[in-house]
């Protein structure tokens, strides 16, 4: 039954992704995985609960695959990988599904603006105080201070009109929003470690 109910999420998230979410129907989703309207219902009350269901999906997914594949990771590699992470991520972003979400379904919108901002927090904080323990961050730091600064920055720049939609989801973009938070936050040490990882990329790059 959960295998199933995954499945399901997985083509609805290739639709929405493609389509945006309120031009897909119940209809469309159990002809693209050639099954009755009834089987939908069988895992979902209606498109709603659907919607809702494939947030929490979503978000569940990336948090649980960044913090397995990060673990081996110093503070600053960490997050390097996280970077790229969220780079290919925005390499698939569709406005319109994001744009959907918030007009149509602003209950479930709000429920994931409030997850998306505790797993973030969560997640920069476990990194700010790894980084102090490895000696690569600025000790006199005060972590919460920096975590909710860093989600309040990300929540401006979702919002933001100052640039479009291009440039936000380009990987230049991230790129300075990452190097900008580092430099912020590492002492001397780190500082050179991010340096170093730079330059190792460039040069990755060339050849």
């Amino acid at each position: 039954m959960e295998e199933n109910r995954k499945n399901i999420l997985s083509k609805v998230a290739e639709l929405f992704q493609k389509y945006g979410i309120k031009s897909v129907t119940m209809d469309d989703i159990a002809r693209e995985l050639s099954v009755s309207k009834k089987t939908l219902y069988n895992y979902f009350t209606d498109k709603h609960d659907l919607v809702k269901k494939f947030v929490a999906e979503v978000l569940n997914n990336k948090s649980h695959e960044t913090i397995i594949l990060s673990e081996h990771l110093n503070a600053i590699e960490e997050l390097i990988f996280v970077n790229k992470h969220v780079n290919q991520m925005l390499k698939d972003y569709n406005p319109s599904m994001f744009f959907d979400l918030r007009k149509y379904y602003p209950e479930t919108h709000n429920e994931m603006i409030k997850m998306r901002r505790g797993k973030i927090h969560d997640a920069i904080l476990a990194n700010l105080k790894k980084g102090k323990i490895e000696g690569v961050y600025r000790t006199e730091m005060n972590e919460e201070i920096i975590a909710k600064l860093h989600i309040s920055r990300l929540d401006g720049l979702i919002e933001s009109k100052y640039f479009t939609i291009e440039e936000f989801t380009s990987q230049q973009f991230a790129n300075e929003i990452f190097i900008y938070h580092i430099r912020g936050i590492a002492n001397e040490k780190g500082i050179k470690i991010l340096e170093e990882l730079i330059k190792k990329e460039k040069e990755n790059e060339q050849n």
